[in-house]
């Protein structure tokens, strides 16, 4: 005798709406600067980078999805339920996201990201690194990308790199390295060794969570996504405080990992990133197995 799937959990109007407003509001409290600051053209060298670099916009984060496997009652009328992704539940008047549309569409896409995902829980994280990509991004380089000035200036600054072995595993993050840096790095990262190399106590890796999140669409739950959004905002502050940029007019104290002290304030903060950053990760493998 074949047992039936367990039914999916309904969640009632009432209480998907009001964590939907929940979402929204948490949403735009963490993008209200950079909205602002678009609205002005003003731009910020570090808390516009997720914005830019990974290419989504604040809107993406405010709208909210309740994951696969929970059906939405008294929502057959809502605006959602037009959206790409969505279809009627069970439950009459309910609907539900289409997980296994999106995963026939997507198949590929959501295959690498587990594979990532999973190889890099399963790593060891490694601490040595100390966030010298940055370093070797403006490595014997007279111009550099960001417009903010050099701490140390430019020949203290290659020295620092000239002074270290440089341990970056995050292709995208190599693949910015200046020409000069590229032979000095101990691994050659790249995007078909990301799976191999890819390890927890990176910085970047952990800034990536919020990536797969978004690529993973609705079949993350909203407060999964704000969780890792969060997590990489966190972490690029660190990246920027460690980076050879002066910044102390933005507000931010350098993280000097030129210095024992520096090194050591560098590792505390990157280990508390690789905690968190496990259990997000954790919950979005769990996302990709369905």
């Amino acid at each position: 005798m074949t047992t039936a799937p367990p039914a999916a959990p309904v969640l009632a109007g009432d209480v998907w709406r009001a964590r939907e407003a929940e979402h929204e509001e948490r949403a735009r409290a963490l993008t209200r600067a950079h909205r602002e600051r678009a609205s002005r053209g003003e731009a910020h060298p570090v808390e516009d980078f997720l914005f830019t670099y990974y290419s989504y916009k604040p809107s993406v984060l405010h709208r909210w999805h309740p994951g696969e496997g929970v059906e939405l009652a008294d929502a057959a009328a809502d605006a959602r339920s037009g959206w790409r992704w969505y279809r009627s539940g069970a439950t009459e008047g309910s609907i539900a996201v289409d997980g296994a549309g999106f995963r026939a569409d997507r198949g590929a896409l959501v295959a690498n990201v587990g594979r990532i995902l999973r190889a890099t829980a399963d790593r060891p994280p490694g601490f040595g690194c100390f966030g010298l990509h940055e370093w070797a991004m403006v490595y014997r380089e007279p111009q550099h990308r960001h417009p903010v000035p050099l701490r140390l200036g430019r020949d203290e600054t290659d020295a620092v790199v000239e002074a270290h072995e440089l341990r970056c595993t995050h292709f995208d993050a190599f693949r910015f390295f200046t020409p000069e840096a590229v032979p000095r790095n101990r691994e050659t990262p790249t995007r078909e060794r990301q799976a191999e190399l890819e390890q927890p106590g990176c910085l970047h890796a952990g800034m990536d969570l919020y990536k797969w999140a978004l690529k993973l669409g609705p079949l993350v739950p909203g407060d999964l996504l704000l969780d890792a959004f969060e997590l990489a905002r966190d972490i690029r502050v660190l990246d920027m405080r460690a980076s050879p940029y002066d910044l102390a007019g933005w507000g931010y104290d350098a993280v000097p990992i030129e210095t024992a002290e520096g090194k050591a304030a560098y590792v505390r903060a990157q280990r508390t990133f690789a905690d968190r950053g496990r259990a997000i990760r954790q919950r979005l493998v769990d996302v990709v197995a369905g």
